[in-house]
């Protein structure tokens, strides 16, 4: 099977563009929205210097550096290890386990989003 970008390389081309000045285009309403904010809120609550697009720019860069925020990044691939393992254990535990492992999760969860109250299927404890 050919890959997409083998059959229709101009179209792929067309795409590739296009989703790089889409990513372009939502910097740079990211960066006005955090000058937006900035100009309308810290200058007369805090009393700082308005900034400009650009220095809005630059703030959105340090905070990814300092934060890792705006996507998936590390921690991304640290919660599929995460998952990979638990479903490891799940996978190696006794019908008997699994029952007592729900539990203990269903007492540790109680009255958050409905977990651990009893519903028709189980009885009240």
């Amino acid at each position: 099977m050919k890959r997409f970008w083998k059959k229709n390389p101009i179209l792929f081309i067309f795409i590739a563009i296009g989703i790089i000045l889409l990513a372009i285009g939502a910097i740079a309403l990211l960066s006005y929205i955090v000058m937006s904010l900035w100009n309308a809120v810290l200058v007369s609550v805090l009393a700082v210097k308005a900034i400009t697009f650009w220095q809005a720019l630059g703030i959105l860069i340090l905070s990814k550096i300092l934060f890792g925020g705006f996507g998936k990044g590390c921690g991304h691939r640290r919660h599929h290890a995460w998952n990979d393992k638990m479903k490891e254990k799940w996978e190696k535990m006794s019908p008997e386990e699994r029952d007592e492992f729900k539990q203990q999760w269903r007492n540790k969860c109680h009255g958050w989003r409905g977990f651990g109250e009893s519903t028709p299927n189980t009885p009240a404890e």
